[in-house]
């Protein structure tokens, strides 16, 4: 059996590893053992940031849609109970949308959710 040389596997694996650390500080882009270690530092960072960023937009949602009902004078939390008493189904993103995009169908049903929860 004849023996194998790793020399260009290790090459190509060092090549790919050093491509995705393009653009890191220092020796992090360019000595290998420290670009590993800094690849999976980024790619572990990456991994849970693509899961924050879901709540992130979420709480924007949440801030869209609170000012402009407080604009009309309900707090977010009346808007959204009024809302759900109302029998509106309509999510967060859809109603921050609304704020930005159209102002004014969005505060119609502020005044629909304004009136069930004055009832």
């Amino acid at each position: 059996m004849p023996r194998v040389k790793k020399g260009r596997t290790a090459h190509r694996r060092h090549k790919k590893v050093l491509a995705l650390t393009k653009g890191h500080r220092a020796t992090k882009h360019s000595l290998y053992r420290r670009a590993h270690e800094s690849m999976l530092k980024s790619l572990s960072y990456a991994y849970r940031h693509r899961r924050e960023r879901k709540g992130d937009m979420r709480r924007l949602w949440i801030l869209r849609v609170n000012a402009a009902s407080r604009a009309q004078g309900l707090s977010y939390s009346q808007f959204m109970n009024g809302l759900r008493k109302s029998g509106i189904e309509i999510n967060r993103k859809l109603l921050a949308d609304m704020a930005v995009r159209e102002p004014e169908s969005l505060a119609n049903l502020i005044t629909i959710a304004k009136g069930k929860v004055q009832d």
